[in-house]
């Protein structure tokens, strides 16, 4: 996912909040507290992401919408948030946008076990304890950036991504249909047993 955000104005971001609120849970954030960024995602005419950080709240509350003015999407963790965006939208991908979807879909879905936490360089990684220089040199040179590796006729995408799971990193061919709907096949192990933070995203 792009780091891209840009900070909202005041008067902006409280007419964001107005449309997100009655839609978060348990509480709503406050209009004097709150820090509004958005940035693009180029798979979705019209819809941006949106991160509402709460800083009265310790610790700090975070949450995350998909919006277009009169459709509010809340990041829940689960699939069905961009799915259902998917559907509306409707997502456009092509051989430029698959591969951003790809990251924006595995950053903010999170499965009964944890998140699939895709990984293009060593720093992309949250050690507990930093890999001597050997380790991480074997890692960087085992490591590329998600790749786009062929497309089916019915317009499926196949890309090439790696991903840490838990404590272990592995390889995986990650499938798009056209519709966004996406699944995984041929995971290769690469390493386990890594000392590495376990996910918090939700």
């Amino acid at each position: 996912m792009s780091e891209d955000w840009q900070k909202l104005d005041a008067e902006k971001a409280a007419r964001i909040l107005s449309e997100v609120n009655p839609q978060l849970e348990p509480v709503p954030f406050s209009m004097e507290s709150t820090t509004v960024r958005s940035q693009k995602l180029p798979f979705y005419k019209g819809y941006e992401l949106y991160e509402l950080t709460d800083l009265s709240a310790v610790p700090g509350a975070r949450k995350y919408a998909i919006y277009k003015a009169g459709d509010v999407n809340v990041v829940n963790w689960t699939n069905q948030a961009i799915y259902e965006t998917n559907e509306k939208a409707p997502i456009v991908l092509d051989s430029n946008t698959v591969v951003e979807y790809v990251k924006f879909f595995f950053n903010y879905v999170r499965g009964r076990h944890g998140r699939f936490l895709i990984i293009e360089t060593i720093d992309d990684i949250r050690w507990q304890i930093e890999p001597p220089l050997q380790g991480r040199k074997v890692m960087q040179e085992m490591l590329q950036p998600v790749t786009l590796v062929s497309q089916d006729s019915d317009g499926t995408y196949n890309l090439l991504a790696f991903m840490v799971f838990k404590d272990s990193l592995f390889r995986t061919k990650v499938h798009v249909k056209k519709d966004g709907l996406v699944s995984m096949s041929d995971e290769e192990l690469k390493i386990e047993g890594m000392p590495v933070l376990q996910d918090a995203a939700a």
